[in-house]
């Protein structure tokens, strides 16, 4: 499946946010801030902590020019920007995803902090050293030439500048027809495990390198995750139809069971430029 198409078919969206947050609110008269959005616009594991831990690691600061890549929605950049106080660069491919930053962005009055670009991450469009930080939540999965990511990451930074970033990581156990499976139904291609992370990450002039294994705690966020996406049947029926909502849970189902029998999980990445 092309990249592009499983996010304009995806559970998570701009609209779909905003249902939420109109039921939580019970409309959406007034204004509305981040944090109303927050508990619905986090489209990665492990919500609003795991960005912070990020924050963290990349050494995010309110002087800091960060480049979230493939930002989606655009969330975390606007928890870093909220939280943080610092300037942050979304790029993200898919149109829909961008343009639903974008909005969502200005409608929270964050857009002075947060700034949406559609683009390659693979080709980003920045001058040399003109970031502190970059970060990334699992996104990279879906990205073929991984090293070229990492290789214009590290283009971007400043000297001494840091990348932070999660993604998911093949275990050994894996086989080759789940790994095709994993492509075809969730455009996960070129899977690496911590090592060859390590690699790549070294290979393109990364150092400082630090790798932590999250399976075990992606394990139970996953089934977590499965659990509320069921709960929301009725509204994701109603957006995508009956079809794509059952298409959705086998793979999802798929997903969480490789990552229960131990033959794929998450890891989290950083380094220095």
């Amino acid at each position: 499946m092309q990249i592009i198409e499983f996010y304009d078919h995806h559970p998570i969206s701009e609209g779909q946010v905003l249902d939420a947050v109109r039921r939580a609110r019970r409309g959406l008269d007034g204004t509305l801030t981040a944090d109303d959005l927050f508990p619905f616009d986090q489209d990665h594991y492990g919500g609003l902590g795991a960005v912070d831990e990020l924050a963290r690691r990349a050494g995010i600061t309110p002087r800091s020019h960060v480049l979230d890549i493939c930002a989606g929605l655009g969330g975390p950049a606007r928890f870093l920007a909220s939280r943080r106080g610092c300037r942050v660069v979304g790029v993200e491919l898919n149109p829909g995803r961008a343009s639903g930053m974008a909005r969502l962005t200005h409608r929270v009055g964050l857009h002075r902090l947060v700034t949406t670009v559609r683009a390659d991450a693979t080709a980003l469009p920045f001058r040399t050293g003109r970031f502190d930080a970059c970060v990334s939540q699992e996104a990279l999965l879906h990205v073929v030439d991984k090293a070229a990511v990492l290789a214009d990451a590290h283009r971007v930074l400043v000297a001494g500048g840091r990348l932070a970033f999660t993604d998911w990581i093949a275990h050994p156990a894996l086989g080759d027809r789940e790994r095709a499976r994993l492509e075809e139904w969730m455009a996960a291609v070129t899977l690496q495990s911590l090592d060859s992370y390590r690699a790549l990450m070294r290979r393109v002039g990364f150092s400082a390198l630090e790798a932590e294994d999250l399976t075990d705690e992606w394990r139970q966020i996953l089934k977590e995750r499965l659990v509320m996406y069921r709960a929301l049947r009725e509204d994701t029926v109603r957006r995508l139809g009956e079809a794509r909502y059952r298409e959705y849970d086998a793979l999802y189902t798929f997903f969480v069971g490789l990552v229960d029998a131990g033959k794929l999980g998450g890891g989290r990445f950083s380094a220095t430029r």
